[in-house]
């Protein structure tokens, strides 16, 4: 039985690739190719964390997310703006002026993702006093960082914490209290992120930990800014916060790991610092740490290559309206999420996260045993440069691709100059053989 095909928002304009190999080595997994001029993505590899977008000069790497107009679908439509979408816009006193926004310009209704952060917030809180649970627990917000564990670390999926992203559980809460509100049918309301990266896109279609999604659609914060920067007004009063400033944290690093207030947490923003923490963690050597808040984006979700504004800049911004809002930890008293929001919906993970098995060289363990025999011999044999101009990332991928069939020897530049010499010295050899 084949695999379900896996779906990614980040996607490659082949019409303005160079063949440049800057996305070939940046990708955290390895999943891009350069091959005949032109970058190939790896569907099985990609973790849709948006690092090629944010590096390709040439805009060749695009994130395909749904268009403004997808919410004219429903009979009602209601907007989850991250949190992040906040620090999209300067001098901002509170955060209701973007909730305002967003019904102007044609939402029905507006639930602040934030307020799913906070209720997240509490359920994690709540598990880290298990004392079976392996240590580190890990963080599941961030979706390209939950991809990376499952392509690169697989023996850390136990360590992620079985607690729904806040996107899902805004979602669940936002149709069930419009529906009743409004005696409508759920098949009627239309429930759209405002994502500021293509892994919350991707995590939609193709949901982590959880059999379906409970999001309609995402639209892009590039795209939404525009339509909203009219309509953002200091005055707006049509529409009441109700996240606390912990939630709104949740936009910027540090911001989870300041709401869930563990003992010994640690906090890693970018792709790369990311990938070699858990590596540290893999092996061991911070087994005394609590939590781990993982951002695949440098600054966290305000760093998303699909934001506006420039991210430190928006960080600053978040504070500013962190430092504005209601000061109120979600599990304390008076509770912002009371002890009965736990149990009042599904709030953890009902399919198990599994290990991204594409990597194997085989089905079969004797012809993978065999592959990877012949992968070290060639790998032995090349240069360890590292360098890429083969259309791998490294040498070892070069080894693989050769391997499974997708290239040869001859790729590499430098086995080629070495092959160019002998035939020109045994050239130089027949020709004095003739004078001769």
């Amino acid at each position: 039985m084949d695999a379900p095909k896996r779906y990614h928002s980040v996607q490659l304009d082949k019409s303005r690739c160079k063949g440049c190999t800057n996305c070939l080595m940046h990708c955290p997994t390895e999943a891009i190719r350069v091959r005949d001029g032109r970058a190939h993505i790896i569907a099985e590899r990609c973790i849709d964390c948006g690092e090629c977008i944010r590096i390709c000069d040439y805009h060749a790497k695009v994130a395909v997310t749904d268009k403004f107009d997808t919410i004219k679908a429903f009979r009602y439509a209601i907007a989850l703006p991250a949190p992040s979408l906040y620090g999209q816009f300067r001098n901002l006193q509170s955060v209701q002026p973007v909730l305002s926004a967003l019904k102007k310009i044609g939402f029905d209704d507006v639930f602040e993702v934030a307020r799913g952060a906070d209720i997240v917030s509490r359920a994690i809180a709540q598990k880290l006093r298990e004392p079976n649970l392996p240590r580190p627990l890990i963080s599941s917000a961030c979706p390209a960082v939950v991809r990376l564990i499952q392509v690169r670390f697989p023996d850390l999926i136990p360590h992620i914490v079985d607690v729904r992203q806040p996107m899902e559980v805004a979602a669940m809460i936002a149709r069930t209290e419009f529906c009743k509100k409004h005696n409508c049918e759920p098949a009627d309301v239309g429930v759209f992120f405002i994502t500021p990266c293509p892994a919350k896109m991707t995590a939609i279609r193709s949901p982590i930990g959880q059999q379906k999604s409970c999001v309609d659609g995402a639209i892009s914060m590039m795209e939404i800014y525009g339509l909203l920067r009219p309509y953002i007004s200091q005055n707006a009063e049509d529409v009441e916060a109700e996240a606390t400033s912990y939630g709104i944290g949740w936009a910027a690093s540090s911001g989870e790991a300041k709401a869930v207030c563990p003992d010994n947490s640690l906090v890693v923003d970018g792709i790369e610092n990311c990938s070699r923490v858990l590596e540290e963690i893999e092996n061991n050597k911070l087994s005394d740490l609590v939590f781990f808040e993982g951002n695949a984006c440098t600054g966290g979700c305000v760093g998303g290559p699909l934001t506006f504004e420039n991210n430190y800049v928006a960080k600053n911004a978040i504070r500013k309206l962190v430092d504005n809002a209601r000061q109120q930890r979600p599990e304390r008293p008076a509770q912002s999420v009371p002890a009965s929001m736990m149990t009042k919906y599904p709030l953890y993970m009902d399919a198990p996260i599994l290990p991204n098995s594409a990597i194997q060289l085989d089905s079969d363990i004797t012809v993978a045993l065999d592959k990877m025999e012949r992968i070290n011999q060639i790998l032995q044999d090349l240069p360890g440069y590292d360098c890429g101009s083969c259309g791998s990332p490294t040498c070892r991928t070069f080894a693989e691709d050769i391997v499974c069939g997708y290239c040869n020897e001859m790729f590499c530049i430098h086995k080629l100059k070495d092959r160019l010499k002998v035939m020109a010295q045994q050239m130089v050899e027949l020709a004095q053989m003739k004078r001769e």
